[in-house]
């Protein structure tokens, strides 16, 4: 059975090496839950802590995670839109820390290869972006609606970015509600605060994407797409993959690693 479903302060990336297993480059001790978050007075900060592994798996080889889907949950997950997210090709599940070594395991037969780890310290109610891809001109992407027929949005020049918020659950320690949201944003360019309020009225929100769940230490949603598609004006094949002579497909692991609040 397939389960149907899909920011930014980038702190630190890494390349691993060419024929590095993909088990020593995310390890358990890696998305276990961290003890830092401390104020130089020893306070807390008020702050949910993620970090987004970010790999690359060959084209050919996107079959192999068929297997991975199974193995995780999708009932925690909420969608504002659920058929229009899948039927926009994207994939998402829930998974929780001891369920980690067998996906690390098919993603490392699948080839693949981590490429970016984005590091997000959110406040409360707050939000950053991934960026992952950039448009150079303006373009017109084409996806599925949350009213059903297929549309297209002419964006850019800007970038497509994973907008990620945490929030405080009322009553509740420990535990977050998170959103993710792709979302176009053009360059905000000016310092007057008027003019780049008008720049950011622009961004572009793929509500037909958004995904929602709870989350505490030690959780992590894995997001990738259906199916390969090298076409670049829709949705889907600009969010995940990447062609050339070598095409890959991307996939997003996000693991709250704490949550101070």
């Amino acid at each position: 059975m397939v389960f149907s479903c899909a920011v930014a302060l980038l702190t630190g990336c890494s390349a691993p090496g060419k024929d590095e297993p993909i088990w020593q480059q995310v390890k358990i001790g890696d998305l276990a839950p961290s003890h830092n978050g401390k104020q130089p007075g020893g306070q807390l900060l008020k702050t949910a802590n993620f970090t987004v592994y970010i790999f690359e798996i060959p084209a050919e080889n996107t079959g192999s995670l068929d297997d991975i889907w199974p193995m995780l949950h999708t009932k925690p997950l909420r969608f504002n839109y659920y058929d229009a997210f899948a039927n926009n090709s994207f994939l998402v599940a829930f998974g929780q820390l001891p369920m980690w070594n067998k996906v690390a395991d098919l993603l490392q037969a699948a080839g693949g290869k981590r490429v970016k780890t984005v590091s997000l310290l959110l406040p409360d109610g707050q939000a950053n972006d991934i960026p992952i891809a950039t448009l150079g001109n303006e373009k017109t992407i084409f996806y599925i609606s949350t009213e059903g027929p297929m549309e297209g949005v002419t964006i850019g020049p800007g970038g497509l970015t994973l907008r990620i918020k945490a929030e405080k659950i009322p009553g509740s320690r420990g535990v977050c509600n998170v959103d993710a949201l792709p979302v176009f944003s053009p360059p905000i360019s000016s310092p007057i605060p008027q003019l780049a309020a008008r720049e950011k009225s622009r961004e572009f929100p793929f509500a037909c994407c958004h995904f929602g769940l709870k989350m505490g230490p030690g959780d992590f949603v894995f997001l990738g797409p259906q199916k390969y598609s090298s076409d670049q004006t829709t949705l889907a094949g600009l969010f995940f993959s990447r062609p050339g002579p070598r095409p890959v497909v991307r996939m997003f692991l996000i693991v709250c690693s704490r949550i101070n609040y």
